[in-house]
C-alpha cells in the first residue's frame, strides 16, 4: 500500500500557529498513521463543550499531515480538496486523540479517515479528508 520512497526523505510534520494556539501536540507519525493530542479546555465554544470547529480544524490538520507525509515518498506535496465530520459526541474536558489511517494513497489522490476519541476511547468525531497530491514547486 506504501509506496517505497524514492530517494525523498519523509517530510516531518511542523506545527502552524492555529496548532499551536489549539494546543496539538504531536504523537506519532508515518505514513500508516499520525497521531496527535489536544486539549478540550481552551477549545470549547459558549456553551462549554468542545467546539465542532476545533475538531474539524484539528481533524484537517491531522489527516493533511498524513497526506504529505505520503506525498514525500513521492517527491511531492498535498493539498486538501475536500472534508467532511459526523460529531457522535461531545466533551467538556480532558485530552482528545486524533488518529489519521489511509484509506487510500494513490499518486494523484489520497483519502483518509481520521477519528477523534476522548480519554475513556469514545469516539467522538468521525472526519474523512481527501488531499489532491501535486508537484512541489522549486
Amino acid at each position: 500500500m506504501t509506496p517505497e520512497p524514492r530517494n525523498a526523505e519523509l517530510w516531518k510534520i511542523t506545527l502552524g500557529e492555529l496548532d499551536e494556539k489549539m494546543g496539538v501536540k504531536i504523537i506519532e507519525e508515518s505514513v500508516e498513521r499520525v497521531v496527535a493530542t489536544m486539549p478540550v479546555e481552551g477549545n470549547r465554544q459558549s456553551f462549554g463543550l468542545l467546539h465542532g470547529g476545533a475538531s474539524l480544524a484539528v481533524g484537517e490538520a491531522v489527516g493533511s499531515w498524513a497526506a504529505v507525509i505520503h506525498a514525500s515518498t513521492l517527491g511531492k506535496t498535498a493539498v486538501g480538496v475536500d472534508v467532511s465530520a459526523t460529531h457522535h459526541k461531545s466533551a467538556r474536558k480532558g485530552l482528545i486523540t486524533i488518529t489519521a489511517t489511509p484509506i487510500h494513497l494513490g499518486g494523484t489522490v489520497t483519502t483518509h479517515e481520521v477519528l477523534i476519541h476522548n480519554a475513556a476511547g469514545e469516539r467522538l468525531c468521525t472526519l474523512r479528508i481527501t488531499n489532491l497530491l501535486l508537484d512541489r514547486k522549486g
